[in-house]
C-alpha cells in the first residue's frame, strides 16, 4: 500500500511542477516596441526635371539613408540601388513620367525587425520630406 501512495504522490508531484512550468514560460515574455528609426534627408535630385515619356536614372543625395532605402517617385516604391549613406539611385521608368508636371520624390528607410528574444525591439520606417521633380 505504501509503494501505491509514494508513486501517487510523485506522480501528483510531477503533474504540479509540470503545469507550473507551462504556465510561467507561457506569460513571461516580456516585449519592447520598436524605436524611431534614421530619417533620411534629401539634399539634391540629380537630374533635378526630365522630359515626358523619358525613362532615365535618379541620384538622389542627402544623408542617413540605409542600405536598404527605397525611393518612393510621386508616391511609388522604385527599384532602388544603394550607393553610400549619402546617395541612392532608382530607374524610373517612362510610364511614371509619362505626362508634363511635378512629382514628389522621397527616400524611406524601412523598418527593421526586432532581434530581442521574442522578436520585440527594432525600428520604425521613416521617411524623407518630399522634394519636387519636375516632368517637363
Amino acid at each position: 500500500m505504501k509503494s501505491a501512495q509514494t508513486q501517487k504522490l510523485v506522480k501528483t508531484t510531477l503533474l504540479v511542477t509540470l503545469i507550473a512550468l507551462s504556465v510561467a514560460c507561457g506569460y513571461s515574455k516580456k516585449t519592447t516596441a520598436a524605436m524611431a528609426g534614421s530619417v533620411p534627408a534629401i539634399s539634391q535630385l540629380a537630374p533635378n526635371s526630365a522630359n515626358a515619356g523619358a525613362a532615365f536614372v535618379l541620384t538622389v543625395d542627402g544623408s542617413n539613408f540605409g542600405s536598404q532605402a527605397v525611393v518612393n517617385f510621386n508616391g511609388t516604391a522604385q527599384v532602388t540601388t544603394f550607393v553610400s549613406a549619402n546617395q541612392v539611385t532608382a530607374s524610373i521608368p517612362a510610364t511614371d513620367v509619362a505626362t508634363a508636371g511635378t512629382a514628389a520624390v522621397t527616400v524611406t528607410n524601412p523598418a527593421t525587425m526586432g532581434t530581442g528574444m521574442y522578436g520585440s525591439g527594432g525600428t520604425l520606417a521613416e521617411t524623407s520630406s518630399p522634394m519636387s521633380f519636375t516632368i517637363n
